[in-house]
């Protein structure tokens, strides 16, 4: 299954760029075996509607366009589900053995993910119930789809 980070928002140049590029190479070394391929990172701008809801609906229709056909779709909202690392590494392997070719996570903008995203969605999770910077999000997402394969695959580097 090839998995996309699809993030609203630029990750600029910096530690966190690199720590996020860290985790996800450790992911796309570790997680072929597994057959969960990383394919990349899709970053777009946020948009400079008038509004919140017009926001929201124009950086979903982008994110809507880059989903592959039959793709997973899972979000990254705080209003979502609160899955441990491992439910998270078996939600992954669930979609993988039901056939699934590609998988969309996707972290909104500072407005959050408009509804229709929402109604399209495999799975809405959260990281906790506190806000995070969009950067943080992003180190988070790739350290848990590092952490998930090496959960799938018995490395020590998860410990309960």
């Amino acid at each position: 299954m090839r998995i996309t980070l699809f993030a609203v928002g630029r990750l600029k140049s910096g530690p966190e760029s690199e720590l996020s590029s860290r985790y996800l190479d450790r992911f796309a070394k570790s997680g072929g075996a597994l057959g969960l391929d990383f394919a990349r990172t899709t970053e777009i701008a946020e948009s400079r509607a008038a509004t919140a809801d017009l926001r929201k609906k124009e950086e979903a229709a982008q994110l809507i366009r880059s989903i592959p056909d039959g793709a997973a779709l899972i979000l990254l909202d705080e209003r979502g589900k609160t899955p441990d690392s491992p439910g998270f590494a078996d939600m992954l392997a669930r979609l993988r053995d039901d056939g699934r070719r590609d998988l969309v996570i996707a972290i909104g903008g500072a407005d959050g993910l408009d509804p229709e995203l929402h109604a399209k969605a495999d799975a809405v999770i959260c990281f906790g119930r506190m806000t995070w910077p969009h950067q943080l999000v992003r180190i988070m997402a790739a350290e848990q789809l590092y952490r998930a394969a090496t959960i799938l695959s018995g490395h020590p580097y998860h410990r309960a």
